[in-house]
């Protein structure tokens, strides 16, 4: 078997998932490929004095059971409701395989940081933490302990933090683990929560936009944030959806800037393709990254230009669904996943790329999807690219029946 090879099956084999367009396949995918922003809301609680529109999940989360009380979080709240779509496939692979040979593999940026936030504030009127904090709420590690308990799993349980690349590389780790053997089936994702630190660091870097994000528009001024979860079961089989390729690069270009002429993502992007086997040509669509930044855009579209000689029609989910940063990788892989799972006759519906009308010039020309549009179905490639250059491209195809 090879950790870097198409040898070894990957199969994405269940997805649970939440964000603004709502919980679950039967509520997300007609609201994504309707392509309107109609799910987003504004909160005027993240930065003082400003209010921002972002991609907020709403409803009412389920508990954690009372034992796992340590863990009780609005993240894994959310990883929660997005586990309890898949409850029942988790626990019969658990039980087929042994519950020893799961693992679990997490992503996140935020963690449980709007919690602490919350007990922070408390602090400040009382002179004590709020009582419900817990410090495992917080830390990185939590998102992955917590989930190995829920189901009492006993594999390799790690939480991964690299920005916005988090989600993405969650599931390049779940293909390793089963290359290598190490396991049989992983619950590979990632969740993250809308908060005031995360909202105050982007604002300040002054890529925060007050209106809906414009990606690739001549008008693009910043990002939309969002929130969200999106966690897999990952399993050795040939049938279903596959993780096909995965490409990883870091180019440590700058602490938050991205390379301008994209060379850490079309590095990504390439080493995903070869990965997988698959020539650019036989790539049906691409899910940008697509922030609304001008540093961002302009490099993605440069490396696309590049790696693809004749690009296949794009689009970025970012707009519907706000940027989800470390759950992006794992959410826009999910968005992925509906849309061949939904093929039909041979064809793709297309995930639109909403923004408004107005193309940026200056950017390398790709072509972007357009509400409506389908495509012969084929292979399919997401980009997830974080801070400090980490880079995650995946390619997904629909494997055998």
């Amino acid at each position: 078997m090879s950790v870097h090879g198409r040898s070894t099956p990957c199969s994405l084999r269940a997805l649970g998932m939440l964000t603004a367009l709502g919980r679950g396949s039967d509520e997300i995918w007609p609201r994504l490929v309707a392509g309107e922003p109609a799910h987003l809301t504004v909160r005027d609680d993240l930065v003082p004095g400003r209010p921002l529109v972002v991609g907020a999940v709403t409803g009412e989360l389920p508990r954690l059971p009372r034992g796992l009380a340590r863990y009780a979080c609005r993240n894994n709240s959310m990883t929660l409701a997005a586990l309890e779509q898949i409850e029942d496939a988790v626990r019969d692979v658990a039980a087929a395989a042994g519950r020893r040979r799961v693992a679990v593999v997490m992503g996140s940026s935020t963690s449980g940081v709007s919690d602490a936030e919350a007990a922070i504030r408390h602090q400040h009127l009382t002179g004590v933490l709020a009582p419900s904090f817990h410090y495992e709420q917080l830390e990185f590690g939590g998102a992955s302990a917590f989930v190995a308990k829920l189901f009492g799993l006993g594999g390799p349980a790690f939480t991964l933090s690299t920005a916005c690349s988090s989600g993405a590389r969650a599931l390049a780790s779940a293909r390793a683990l089963l290359a290598l053997g190490i396991v049989d089936a992983v619950l590979a994702g990632a969740t993250d929560t809308l908060c005031g630190l995360t909202t105050n660091g982007f604002s300040a870097l002054q890529v925060v936009s007050d209106e809906i994000t414009n990606p690739l528009s001549r008008n693009r001024n910043g990002i939309t944030l969002g929130e969200g979860s999106a966690l897999f079961l990952v399993t050795r089989e040939a049938e279903g959806i596959q993780l096909l390729g995965v490409g990883e690069s870091s180019e440590a270009h700058h602490m938050s800037a991205p390379d301008p002429h994209g060379a850490g993502a079309e590095a990504a992007m390439r080493a995903a393709l070869a990965d997988a086997g698959v020539p650019p040509d036989a790539i049906a669509y691409v899910s940008l990254h697509g922030t609304g930044t001008a540093l961002n855009d302009a490099m993605e579209c440069r490396a696309i230009a590049r790696t693809f000689p004749s690009p296949p029609p794009c689009s970025s989910a970012k707009p519907l669904v706000g940027h989800t940063l470390g759950a992006a990788g794992a959410i826009e892989a999910g968005f992925c996943w509906l849309m061949l799972r939904e093929q039909d006759s041979g064809r793709l519906a297309l995930i639109p790329h909403a923004y408004d009308g107005e193309r940026d010039p200056e950017l390398a020309a790709i072509p972007l999807a357009a509400k409506g549009m389908q495509v012969a179905a084929g292979p399919v490639l997401t980009n997830a690219f974080g801070f400090g250059g980490n880079n995650c491209s995946l390619v997904l195809a629909r494997g055998a029946a």
